[in-house]
């Protein structure tokens, strides 16, 4: 069975996530003037881009520390067995658990990695204590300190 084909993008559409990547409040008036393309064509790329599952929406960014959730952390996870059943459930629990930002299932040592942002130390271990070594397919878990972090540029670069 052949791997699925990406939607295609042409050279527009790139001009047009770029611009958005650039400056992601961007009304399409704006974005159709800073590209030199009519508000009608932006107007259309950007609903074909949605329709294609190519761009997949727009997100709310928060900055924790503001919101009272200083530390974060990431939490290694290690499973002890590997049904479907037992991964599913446990990735839905992982990403469902408030503190949560970013749940990531992984090939390698570890099977899952965990981002958390917390109030602080006690808060961290609960999530770890209540929330990820109650499932019974973990095995172990190993918790790292985010000191800093820092948005890369992803893959649309203008």
């Amino acid at each position: 069975m052949a791997a699925a084909q990406p939607p295609a993008v042409d050279a527009l559409d790139l001009r047009i996530l770029g611009a958005l990547a650039d400056h992601p409040d961007s009304t399409v008036r704006d974005l159709a003037a800073e590209l030199d393309v009519p508000a009608s064509t932006c107007a259309f790329r950007l609903r074909s881009l949605r329709a294609r599952g190519v761009l997949l929406g727009s997100r709310l960014r928060v900055d924790p520390t503001a919101l009272g959730f200083p530390v974060q952390a990431v939490i290694r996870v290690r499973l002890g067995s590997h049904s479907k059943t037992g991964v599913d459930a446990l990735f839905d629990a992982l990403a469902s658990t408030p503190g949560v930002l970013q749940v990531f299932h992984i090939a390698g040592a570890d099977d899952f990695l965990v981002h958390v942002a917390v109030a602080d130390a006690a808060a961290l271990r609960d999530i770890v204590l209540e929330h990820i070594t109650v499932h019974d397919v973990v095995r172990a878990t190993e918790t790292q300190l985010v000191f800093e972090l820092r948005t890369g540029p992803g893959v649309i670069s203008s």
